[in-house]
């Protein structure tokens, strides 16, 4: 089953259930996923799929820091339900030995001296953890990498 027939399958779940908030959310990524394709003239893959999924948690999370900030713990606790139900669509995470192996071997791969060749090693790297590891992460443990010490 595709992750897209998976979230629709959720939505009819949330809505007999009439979960309006769970219900709300997948509707909002279904037209993530159609605004996307609209956007890339060409249907979605799967990772373009996973994409627009860390994308929408990327948001939740920034939405979460916002109301922590501005004290709005019911915001916060939205946004923390959100999160948790768009973490559920994503593969296992990496863990950081995982990641830091993968970008050991795009160091390598890329033949990156120092920190300017950061962007052969992401634009090696990114395909190989997408929807695994997050991009942040994915950028910092390059720059540790790169970086002599």
């Amino acid at each position: 089953m595709s992750l897209a027939d998976r979230i629709r399958a959720d939505l009819g779940e949330a809505l007999r259930a009439k979960d309006l908030g769970r219900a709300n959310t997948l509707r909002m990524l279904i037209s993530a996923f159609k605004n996307a394709e609209i956007e890339k003239r060409s249907p979605l893959t799967e990772e373009d799929r996973l994409g627009q999924v860390q994308k929408a948690l990327k948001m939740r999370r920034e939405a979460i820091e916002g109301a922590l900030k501005a004290g709005r713990a019911d915001l916060q606790q939205q946004e923390e339900a959100e999160a948790a139900l768009l973490s559920a669509y994503l593969p296992a995470q990496m863990s950081d030995a995982e990641l830091a192996l993968l970008v050991a071997a795009a160091i390598q791969e890329a033949g990156a001296k120092g920190p300017a060749d950061m962007g052969k090693v992401m634009k090696l790297l990114m395909p190989r953890i997408a929807g695994k590891a997050d991009g942040a992460k994915a950028s910092q443990a390059v720059k540790k990498g790169l970086t002599p010490g």
